[in-house]
This record gives structure tokens, sequence and C-alpha cells, in this order.
């Protein structure tokens, strides 16, 4: 079974396919100013989309997600956008935790697993 790597760079692939399996990297927001959290997550749900789509799936088909919150204080505001763009019955297994993210500007992190 062949792997199909997308945006590859030196360090990561923001997409990778397996199979019938599509992995994003961990997606931050583009432009993380203003740093404002629901801002950021609308921004990173929007890039995901896009990647799923290009990946020939979207997100009636996500598996699971894990979420990376700078600070658990942004999980209302992570989901008031969350929950209106997950499809209804097709919320994945998720996991949402808090860590702190690679630039101080990042409030939240998110990848999925989906199927094709």
């Amino acid at each position: 079974m062949t792997v199909e790597r997308k945006h590859v760079g030196p360090r990561l692939s923001e997409l990778v396919i397996h199979g019938d399996t599509v992995y994003t990297a961990g997606i931050v927001a583009r432009d993380p100013v203003p740093e404002d959290p629901a801002a950021q997550t609308r921004d990173i749900l929007e890039q995901i989309d896009s990647l799923l789509a290009e990946a020939g799936t979207d997100k009636t088909k996500i598996l699971s997600a894990t979420i990376w919150l700078a600070d658990m204080s942004y999980y209302d505001p992570l989901n008031s956008v969350w929950d209106p763009w997950v499809p209804k019955g097709h919320a994945p297994a998720r996991a949402c935790v808090e860590s702190k993210l690679a630039r101080p500007k990042y409030k939240v992190e998110i990848r999925v697993i989906a199927a094709r």
C-alpha cells in the first residue's frame, strides 16, 4: 500500500494518505493575530476542510481529532466554533488538552484523522 504525502516540508507533511486513511499534521492559524482562540479555531477548521477535500474526503468522515489549547480558558471559545462546524451525527472521537504550543501567539492547534 502506498503512502502519499502532500505539502511536504523539511520537518513535516501537512497531509498524509495511507490507503483509505487521511492524517493531517497539527494545524495552527495562518495569521494568529489577533490572538483570539475562536478566530484561530475558525481559520484552522477552514484549513482542515481544504486539506480533507484535497484528500477526497470531508469532515463527516473524521474519525478522531486531537486539540491542544495553550490555556484551558480557551475551551468555550474553541467550542463556540467547533460545535456548529461538526455535522450533526458525525462527531469524531476527540481529545482536548492544555499544552504549551510552539509559539506564544498560537492559542489552538488541531489535527484530525479521517477515512476517505
